[in-house]
């Protein structure tokens, strides 16, 4: 060997190596929610199956009655999510393109009440001085949701690299077409995460719909918990949150697939 042959350092031979990666493969790290909500869900099952249900229990825990509940719950979450969209992000955009102080302060100030103020609260309060039902309960999912969505839609766009702006304005772009092409591509994954903030929040607080008589899981945790069918009780408070995590993880797949390509 040369004496003038570079020779590799251990250090430079340890750098160069290819590092195995640690962890669980993506694609399982991906699907561990769904495993997981299917574990505890069988396991409930054969924990019920295996229970005397009395005939208080035998009218709430079959499948009939726990699909319509199921049906009720993800109809209003879900709505609730497509009206705080629709709503909340022009709101984002209006008060993001507004110089007016007291503007921004009088939409954020709003969103802020309806959010600070417990869920509960907002259901009863609005069942007082209008009505009971469904339209009422999803009322009270919108103004609770609003504000996630609303704050990141103004994170979003403020973020957007001035000097971007400036080019597309150079390229003959109107404010709209700025808007559009260039500022809500780039601000849609701080939009979305505020999407799927309001979504996971809508199903948990669709559970006190059942106070003012709109349906959903609510019912079986309210009917569990005042008759003391502590079955009844445990399995509308999984199915809960079993909808909570799948939503979840569905929103997340669901934004992976929108979000522009490099972002």
């Amino acid at each position: 060997m040369s004496t003038d042959q570079i020779v590799p350092s251990t250090t430079t031979v340890l750098q160069t190596q290819p590092v195995p990666r640690r962890g669980m493969p993506t694609a399982l790290r991906r699907l561990m929610p769904l495993i997981v909500v299917a574990l505890v869900l069988l396991a409930t099952f054969l924990w019920v199956s295996s229970l005397e249900l009395d005939s208080i229990e035998q009218r709430t825990l079959n499948g009939g009655y726990i699909a319509a509940r199921i049906g009720e719950h993800l109809v209003l979450s879900i709505l609730a999510a497509v009206l705080v969209a629709v709503l909340a992000i022009p709101a984002g955009i209006a008060v993001s393109r507004s110089r007016s102080r007291v503007f921004r302060g009088i939409v954020i100030g709003i969103a802020n009440i309806g959010q600070a103020t417990p869920a509960i609260g907002v259901v009863i309060l609005l069942a007082i001085v209008w009505q009971t039902g469904f339209t009422t309960a999803l009322v009270a999912l919108v103004v609770y949701s609003f504000l996630p969505v609303l704050q990141n839609t103004i994170a979003g766009l403020a973020q957007v690299d001035p000097n971007i702006k400036e080019s597309a304005r150079g390229m003959g772009m109107r404010p709209g077409q700025v808007l559009r092409r260039v500022e809500l591509p780039l601000a849609s994954p701080v939009i979305l995460a505020g999407l799927r903030t309001a979504l996971v929040f809508a199903v948990g607080v669709a559970t006190v719909a059942t106070f003012i008589n709109a349906g959903g899981l609510g019912d079986m945790i309210v009917n569990g918990l005042k008759l003391q069918r502590y079955p009844v009780l445990l399995v509308g408070a999984i199915l809960v949150a079993a909808i909570a995590v799948l939503i979840d993880w569905a929103a997340g797949v669901v934004e992976d697939i929108v979000r522009p390509k490099g972002l």
